[in-house]
């Protein structure tokens, strides 16, 4: 029967189609009866393959129809007495279109074949969110739906790794699909919570019901059951960074004094549920040589550390600059530099799942900013010893030589005496004529 512009099929067999005025009642799961094994599989006819103008297609779904509904009824309401459907069917149809009996028998039979395999669907479900327990940004969404629910997921937080959408339709049930978190755009650094929803739908285990008053009722299509599910992760999760460091060395009272910039590779320092900031721990070895080295990607071989330096960011500041200096004087002069590591293994458990798996940053060896030279003082200038002043020989006494002059003949003692009356004589004389001149000028 066609209602308005809907074609409805017979659920009594043997009664005479109805011809008075007809209600459509809506969708109901509740007919006569039925079960939903049975409402589900004449659903599945009818709007599958009763909504159309075949006649041959319509007398087969109208002959599965009754058969689902009642048998016994439909074999046996028009005086056959066998067990055969196609029997039923053809000494009813030889008569009233003899030339379509076959294709009527064929098609009734492969209709009431197939809405035997069509179950009773699953309406409602859940869908799943999974975490990596490795890595906080990975993660599944799977749909707990029924095997013939269709549908689509839409996720917030996240995306679908194959395919960078936050979007996916025809989700297949069951099917556990990986994700990409990340935090939100304007996030702070707090952990995040990843989101689902779905949308689906199956088959519904109803029909929509036509009555006509004492007369014939009739089965149309009922619309596919939707709805909706919702998820999210039963645990925030942390934001994921890759941290670093700066650093300027400098001496001071013989001490390696280190300035150290800590910063986030991805420009958000994260923070724990509370607010504070995620800790992180840094070690640096020193070394010591005695010229400047090269620069280069790592430490030389068989070079060892002669110190060591460590700092842990303070929970209320995160990223910033913070001071390390070694506990004890340098050991004496030479060319030092501190190569600054961060390491998963060295973060306590709460900061671990911040951090990529098998995270490690390690400075450069020997970079400009790390080196400083500590240079020996010069010696200093040694005080002059006081000059002992040499004593003064007394000149030795005149002592006349005994040896007698070869020249003169004479004696030590004689040339003594000789000399003393020469010069008498000669003192007399210079007397002499220093008067004589001193007259000589009076008279004049």
């Amino acid at each position: 029967m066609r209602v308005g512009d809907v074609h409805t099929y017979c659920i009594h067999p043997g009664l005479p189609v109805a011809t008075g005025t007809t209600t459509d009642n809506g969708e109901t799961s509740d007919v006569n009866g039925l079960t939903p094994q049975q409402l589900v599989s004449i659903n599945h006819l009818v709007t599958t393959y009763g909504q159309t103008d075949d006649p041959v297609q319509a007398a087969g779904v109208g002959w599965a129809v009754k058969a689902i509904v009642d048998r016994d009824t439909t074999l046996h309401s028009w005086g056959y007495e066998g067990d055969s459907l196609r029997e039923a069917i053809d000494g009813i149809m030889r008569r009233a279109s003899p030339e379509n009996s076959a294709a009527v028998q064929d098609r009734a039979e492969r209709y009431l074949a197939e809405a035997a395999t069509i179950r009773v669907p699953r309406v409602g479900g859940a869908l799943l969110l999974t975490v990596d327990d490795d890595d906080p940004t990975r993660g599944t969404v799977t749909a707990d739906v029924d095997p013939d629910a269709t549908g689509g997921v839409h996720l917030d937080g996240a995306v679908f790794a194959d395919t960078g959408s936050a979007d996916r339709t025809a989700v297949t049930p069951g099917t556990s699909y990986p994700i990409l978190a990340s935090p939100p755009a304007n996030s702070d650094g707090r952990p995040y919570t990843v989101r689902a929803r779905g949308a689906f739908t199956v088959r519904a285990a109803a029909i929509r019901y036509f009555t006509t008053p004492g007369q014939q009722e009739s089965a149309g299509p009922a619309a596919p059951v939707r709805f909706d599910l919702t998820a999210e992760d039963a645990a925030a999760r942390p934001v994921r960074f890759s941290p670093r460091i700066q650093t300027h060395a400098r001496l001071e009272d013989g001490r390696f004094v280190d300035e150290v910039l800590f910063s986030s590779g991805e420009g958000v320092w994260p923070r724990r549920a509370d607010g504070t900031f995620v800790t992180i721990r840094a070690r640096a070895d020193l070394y010591r040589t005695g010229a400047f080295p090269a620069e280069s990607p790592e430490v030389p071989g068989g070079l060892q550390p002669i110190g060591h330096l460590e700092l842990t960011t303070d929970p209320t500041r995160g990223a910033g600059t913070y001071t390390a200096t070694t506990d004890d004087p340098l050991p004496g002069p030479g060319v030092y530099t501190a190569v600054w590591r961060i390491e998963r293994a060295d973060q306590d458990a709460a900061t671990v799942p911040h951090l990529p798996g098998r995270f490690a940053w390690v400075e450069r060896f020997a970079t400009p900013a790390q080196t400083q030279q500590l240079v020996a003082p010069p010696p200093s200038a040694p005080s002059p010893a006081p000059t002992a002043t040499p004593a003064v020989a007394p000149p030795p006494p005149l002592t006349p030589p005994a040896a007698s002059l070869a020249m003169t003949g004479l004696s030590p003692t004689g040339l003594a005496a000789s000399g003393t009356v020469a010069a008498a004589a000669l003192a007399a004389g210079i007397a002499a004529l220093v008067v004589a001149r001193r007259r000589g000028a009076a008279c004049a």
